[in-house]
């Protein structure tokens, strides 16, 4: 059997390393598709309610950030992602607080809107969470279901 040295210590078979690939491909996937959704929700020609949209789209933000972390590593632990993407979105809201003419002048461009956002809300730290916490469950189902296919 071939192994692949990936890290100081650990040697990783070939299978695990590949099986690590998919996960990533997967994770991939999800996040661009956790985009396309966020942009859709956010696209006035469906006619969602302004408050629907907005915070679907917050929801799906934070969602995006648990899949975009678990891309970057597939081999963390569900808890330890989403404490991270936990973090990430509060340091993004709270950033919002921050004020300068030039990221103010971004933050007024559609693209400036989408990443960053305009204004500081509570609500939308309490999307991002639910955004994390419905991404990462079915993650974790995902995830569990999986082992129990290897044991």
């Amino acid at each position: 059997m071939a192994f692949v040295a990936v890290s100081g210590s650990r040697n990783w078979s070939l299978g695990e390393t590949m099986r690590g690939a998919n996960e990533r491909l997967t994770y991939a996937g999800l996040t661009v598709a956790i985009i396309c959704a966020g942009l859709l929700c956010r696209w006035p020609g469906l006619g969602l309610p302004w408050s629907v949209a907005k915070y679907a789209g917050s929801a799906l933000w934070g969602g995006m950030v648990y899949a975009g972390l678990r891309t970057i590593n597939p081999r963390a632990t569900v808890l330890g992602t989403m404490m991270v993407s936990g973090t990430i979105a509060i340091c993004v809201e709270v950033f919002r607080l921050y004020h300068q003419p030039g990221l103010d002048a971004f933050r007024a461009t559609l693209a400036g809107q989408l990443l960053l956002g305009r204004i500081f809300s509570l609500w939308n730290v309490l999307a991002y969470a639910v955004g994390i916490a419905c991404v990462a469950l079915a993650d974790g189902r995902v995830v569990r279901r999986e082992t129990a296919k290897i044991v």
